[in-house]
Parts: C-alpha cells; structure tokens; sequence
C-alpha cells in the first residue's frame, strides 16, 4: 500500500505540476525523487527535450550514469545539435572512465557551444 501512495504522489497532478514539482526536487539537490517525477514525465512527452534533460541530469547527480547515458543519447540522435546534452554526454561518458569516447562528444559540444581553440 505504502508503494502505492508513494508512486501516487510523484505521478499526481498535470504535467505541468510535476514538472514543476520535478524542479523543485532537483532545485532541492533530491535527484532521485526527481527521476522518479521525471522518468513518468518523459515517457507521457518523449518528443519533448527540456524533461529527458533534467532526467538525464538528476541521473548523472545521482550516479545512475547508464541512466543518464541513456537519456542523453535518445536527445543527441532527436536532435544532434543539442550542445549541453552532448556536453552531459561527454561527462557522462567521462566519469565512467570511457575517455576516448567521451573526447568526441565534448569536442562536438564545444564546437556548436562556439569554443574553438585559439591559435
């Protein structure tokens, strides 16, 4: 019973509510609580980049790196220009000792980002 009033208060209301109750968690560094709003969101809005982002971020704050990995990949193949998703990539990648890989994505974010070496 209690798991069940548990999911219910992290799937309850609008979208709109939880995602702003999602920010409040993150804002509150309680990165798991907002996967948990975040992870209901996104499967209701997949197409949308702004609540697969803050997932993939609370993931990455909270160490589920595969996770975080996941959601920034399924951003960069939408939408390959997205320069901070494939910075989080590039740390992501980064901080599970996968530098070679990792080395692409943060020269391709910093490249959209405008940071070209200077010479």
């Amino acid at each position: 019973m209690e798991t069940q009033v548990q999911t219910a208060y992290y799937d309850h209301g609008t979208a709109a509510e939880r995602w702003e109750r999602a920010r409040l968690f993150f804002d509150a560094k309680d990165y798991a609580g907002a996967a948990r709003v975040l992870a209901g969101l996104v499967e209701e809005v997949p197409e949308q980049t702004g609540p697969r982002l803050l997932l993939a971020r609370a993931y990455y704050h909270s160490a589920q790196l595969g996770r975080a990995e996941a959601e920034l990949r399924a951003i960069v193949e939408r939408d390959p220009v997205e320069h901070y998703a494939r910075l989080m990539l590039g740390r992501t990648l980064q901080r599970q000792a996968r530098h070679e890989e990792a080395e692409q994505h943060l020269r391709i974010a910093s490249a959209f980002a405008g940071d070209f070496p200077r010479e």
